[in-house]
């Protein structure tokens, strides 16, 4: 097999166990409904059982950078048994739960696993690109993209009963972590590395990769907050209207489409654009567009279906199309011994600032109602925007996509 032809077999089988594992991130968004009847719960209980799994995702995350883990353990072992512990702990709480406390705590664990399979999986793809580098972990965010909202897929079409739906989710992460089993590292290696406690906030002392960072920190204060509320404020959109679809769609239908179709088309596209235009250029386009259709949905909200659905298309394909460039800045500006760390700090961070986007938005809906609520999210796009045109000016800069900046 000729290089060319090994590092896209190599990428293909890294997205699909990507898309596969991350099916098990919403599982539990997407049956929230039922949850809410047979549970009785409030908002609080609603946004705590996908709070919990980025609790534990950022505690995962944590640990690893902490621990240097990315950079002296295989990541393909990490990815495997990621997955497949995440898959067993989701199973848990299908089979076996029925209140609100225990499914909390194995959510937050299911975050603790989840949080080996992503950054391990961005660290292996850059092995196998140089050239190309933010097409490649573009497409693993696409299929991270389309894994997160499949749930909302298999509940849309099949009517299933929650517990199938998170048993559902659970044999997708077991069949991730053998797909893993099939992937291997690619020439271009980074330097073996020792533990080094210090190497964790490495990634915040290099002045360019700090930067990067922030940028990433604004677009994670909109991104989760839209995916897991969207499916929400589509709903109550027909609702307000006095019943209907979107085109046909149901609103889990709608959602996938949104956050799994569009989202997925777009963090390719962003790929391929960033390598092609640079990566601050890319991604302050994106953001700008985001942060708009963070506003204009809410003037859509109870209105015709349709100019609701094709704002919330455009919106899913901005809000993820800047996200794995500033994943791949990280990898051409931090330490190259400690790319791992730094991919991990970074994605700790930013799933920490998603904790409190998520949890604001019921209490927003509350006080100013859904035209206004997603509005909020938009600071994250403008203070992006910001970090990456100060990036954009540095020497540094020119490091990354080939001096495209």
């Amino acid at each position: 097999m000729t290089d060319g032809s090994a590092r896209w077999r190599a990428l293909v089988l890294l997205s699909l166990a990507e898309m596969l594992a991350l099916s098990l991130w919403f599982s539990a968004s997407a049956v929230l409904p039922a949850l809410s009847r047979e549970w009785a719960l409030g908002d609080g209980g609603r946004a705590g059982l996908t709070i919990a799994v980025q609790a534990g995702f950022i505690v995962g995350t944590l640990l690893a950078a902490l621990a240097n883990l990315p950079d002296i353990l295989p990541p393909r072992s990490l990815m495997r048994w990621g997955a497949l512990a995440a898959a067993a702990v989701n199973a848990a709480l299908a089979l076996w739960v029925d209140r609100l406390g225990p499914a909390l705590a194995l959510r937050f664990l299911t975050g603790v696993f989840l949080a080996g399979t992503y950054p391990p999986a961005m660290k292996i793809a850059a092995t196998w690109f140089r050239e190309g580098r933010g097409l490649a972990i573009g497409l693993l965010v696409a299929a991270l993209t389309v894994g997160s909202a499949t749930p909302h897929l298999i509940r849309g079409l099949t009517e299933l009963p929650w517990r199938h739906t998170l048993l559902a989710a659970s044999a997708l992460g077991v069949l991730a972590a053998l797909v893993v089993t099939r992937v291997t590292e690619g020439p271009y290696r980074f330097p073996p590395a020792r533990f080094d406690l210090r190497m964790a906030t490495a990634v915040l002392r290099e002045r360019g990769a700090r930067l990067a960072c922030l940028g990433y920190f604004g677009h994670m204060w909109e991104l989760y907050a839209m995916w897991t509320w969207l499916a929400a404020f589509l709903a109550a959109s027909v609702e307000a209207r006095g019943g209907g679809g979107y085109a046909g769609l149901n609103a889990s239908e709608a959602t996938f489409v949104c956050v799994g179709l569009a989202g997925g088309l777009g963090a390719y596209a962003g790929g391929a654009l960033a390598d092609r235009w640079g990566r601050t250029t890319l991604t302050i386009a994106a953001m700008a567009l985001s942060g708009l259709c963070a506003v204009l949905i809410g003037f859509t909200f109870g209105g015709p279906p349709l100019i609701t659905l094709l704002v919330a298309i455009v919106w899913g394909v901005t809000v993820i199309a800047d996200s794995a460039q500033f994943s791949t800045a990280v990898t051409e500006l931090a330490p190259a011994a400690y790319v791992g760390t730094a991919l991990t700090t970074q994605t700790c961070l930013g799933f920490a600032l998603t904790m409190a986007s998520i949890w604001a938005i019921p209490p927003a809906v509350s006080l100013v109602g859904w035209r206004w609520a997603f509005a909020m999210l938009a600071v994250g796009p403008v203070l992006g925007v910001l970090a990456m045109a100060r990036l954009r000016a540095l020497p540094e800069a020119s490091l990354m996509a080939g001096g495209r900046r």
